[in-house]
């Protein structure tokens, strides 16, 4: 199978995982479409770029974190602190990790996008190292120091 079938096929395959991704990034149902739409026509556009038939998946995962990450830097200079207004229509599909993604969102953006990708993609450590062009020990430090803040932060409101 040629490399742009396989990754025509993954796309498909997987569409409302990449939405949902998005989604927990942007919180608005039409800037996760666009931004999947947006990561779709790169990687289609790319696609000979792809040395590893069986990296597809990293390779996707990587340019949709990037085009997140983009339009959430964007966002920030669009806004200069003022403050958004969410659309929170779409949220029924998240409602059991709602409460987790709102525990997270004080952490750096590129912890948060550690904790997505592993507990939320099921991706692997070398993965979201790979996808995050980070040195896997740095992954892990940062998973590690963002869990035991999380700790702390979940035993403070129990009390």
């Amino acid at each position: 199978m040629s490399t742009y079938k396989k990754l025509y096929n993954h796309i498909i395959e997987n569409q409302n995982k990449f939405y949902k991704l998005s989604y927990t990034y942007v919180r608005n149902k039409d800037d996760a479409l666009d931004i999947v739409q947006n990561a779709i026509v790169k990687a289609l556009e790319n696609y000979k770029s792809i040395k590893d038939k069986n990296a597809i998946n990293c390779w996707f995962y990587k340019i949709l974190v990037n085009e997140n990450l983009l339009f959430l830097r964007k966002k920030n200079k669009e806004i200069k602190g003022e403050l958004v207004e969410k659309d929170l229509s779409y949220i029924e599909n998240f409602n059991q990790n709602i409460d987790f993604f709102e525990k997270i969102k004080f952490l750096p953006t590129e912890v948060q996008t550690i904790i997505i990708l592993h507990y939320f993609e099921d991706l692997t450590l070398a993965d979201v190292a790979y996808i995050t062009d980070t040195n896997i020990n740095t992954v892990k430090t940062r998973l590690y120091n963002a869990l035991k803040k999380l700790k702390v932060e979940l035993e403070g409101e129990k009390i």
